[in-house]
């Protein structure tokens, strides 16, 4: 039987809970977002974002004691520092997260602020990543994060100062991206994220 959920209904986190079944979905303020499939643009993209962020903090390890995830991975904003499963309206599923605090991560994903976000956005989800998210990670307090653009083969990256986002830059082919939060010490090259698409 098909579950069926009400798009106008105001749902928390443990409604979230009980939905077993093959679609995603996250919660703002409440209420559903469904989400589609990733294309195969999105994928190679995501998958060369990681694989450059796996490498760094694998060769890091004793260094740094950050966590990297990937979609689909739970990120719970709690209000008022409200952790109760039936008063967290907010839960969503960026397509890349570091995490460097771990009392933050649980069994359910992260609660709180990731350190780092990156979300590869598609004409379907362009608006939500560039307001909605925008918006909602500079007020959470992730301290990075960047907007990807796979068919333009272009990045772009904001970093929290003063709890605003103020533009790192826009980062394109045969450049180097640098992570912030390693101070920098990281540079992704563009060119090995994106792949040619016919």
């Amino acid at each position: 039987m098909e579950l069926q959920l009400d798009l106008t209904k105001q749902y928390s986190f443990a409604d979230y809970l009980t939905w077993f079944d093959d679609k995603r979905r996250e919660l703002w303020d409440g209420f559903i977002k469904l989400m589609s499939a990733p294309s195969s643009h999105h994928q190679i993209s995501s998958g060369g974002i990681y694989g450059e962020l796996y490498l760094y903090l694998k060769k890091k390890k004793k260094k740094e004691k950050c966590k990297l995830f990937s979609a689909p991975f739970d990120v719970r904003f709690p209000k008022n520092g409200e952790k109760d499963n039936e008063k967290i309206y907010t839960v969503v599923q960026p397509d890349i997260v570091i995490i460097c605090d771990k009392t933050k991560i649980d069994k359910r994903g992260c609660i709180g602020a990731p350190d780092f976000v990156a979300e590869v956005i598609s004409p379907s989800t362009a608006k939500n990543d560039m307001e909605y998210k925008y918006k909602l990670y500079e007020k959470e307090g992730v301290r990075e994060y960047w907007i990807v653009f796979p068919h333009e083969k272009i990045i772009q990256s904001f970093i929290l100062e003063d709890k605003k986002y103020i533009k790192n830059g826009i980062f394109a082919r045969s450049e180097k991206i640098p992570v912030h939060i390693f101070n920098n010490e990281l540079e992704i090259e563009i060119d090995d994220i994106f792949e040619d698409f016919d």
